[in-house]
């Protein structure tokens, strides 16, 4: 069977399948379709959350169906990909490489057969671009991580990680805005502030979104610290 997949998901949830891997020809399907459902959202429809490969329509099921939101969305399936949000500005976070804020440097170094100047420069080289939210709030997860740092989950996850953590795990990456355990490997630490103030944009960037980490010093990240 091909994709697009539509699967009903209980009384109220339609998910639109385009794939089953990361890949930004398949994840700018998943944006088209979003945008096209937002410029003219079908009777009932009342949220789409994007992922990785996959679109998720949450409808009142009082005001309609699965056979006609899964028309609706089919009629929008040619839409056009957004270009405003790719083609804005890349979204900058800070990150520290050094000390405790890096837990998982040297193993990682190791692992990958690079020094850890090798695998800062690596990762700040990544195009990094915000594909879907979850797990928890803020939690942006990022695909872009350079072949060479993609490494598979740990077989243990450490517990208590700050919040500003900056995660990796094969191609994916991400800055954790909550204090959680995570088997994701730890390379660094930002002071960028990820969840906002603002009620209209809660999180620092949206789904669509390019990011570039830049480097800061121990002393620069501390001085950030301080300034809050």
């Amino acid at each position: 069977m091909g994709f697009p997949r539509f699967r009903a998901l209980a009384e109220h949830g339609l998910l639109v399948e385009f794939g089953a891997e990361i890949a930004e020809a398949i994840h700018a399907r998943v944006l088209a379709l979003d945008a096209a459902l937002a410029a003219d959202p079908p009777a009932g429809v009342i949220e789409a959350v994007p992922a990785y490969a996959g679109l998720l329509i949450r409808f009142d099921p009082l005001v309609t169906d699965h056979a006609a939101v899964e028309a609706a969305a089919r009629a929008r399936l040619g839409a056009a990909p957004p270009a405003a949000r790719a083609a804005a500005p890349a979204r900058e976070v800070e990150v520290c490489y050094e000390g405790e804020l890096a837990p998982d440097l040297a193993e990682v170094a190791a692992r990958t057969g690079m020094p850890p100047e090798a695998v800062i420069a690596a990762h700040l080289a990544g195009e990094y671009r915000v594909y879907m939210y979850g797990f928890a709030p803020g939690y942006a997860y990022l695909a872009g991580v350079p072949q060479a740092l993609q490494l598979p989950r740990k077989t243990t996850a450490r517990r208590d990680i700050p919040a500003g953590s900056v995660l990796i795990a094969g191609p994916q990456c991400l800055v954790s805005t909550l204090k959680m355990p995570t088997g994701w490997w730890i390379i660094g630490r930002s002071p960028t502030q990820i969840l906002t103030d603002d009620p209209a944009r809660p999180f620092l960037f949206e789904v669509g979104e390019a990011v570039r980490f830049t480097r800061l010093t121990r002393a620069e990240f501390d001085a950030r610290g301080a300034a809050r």
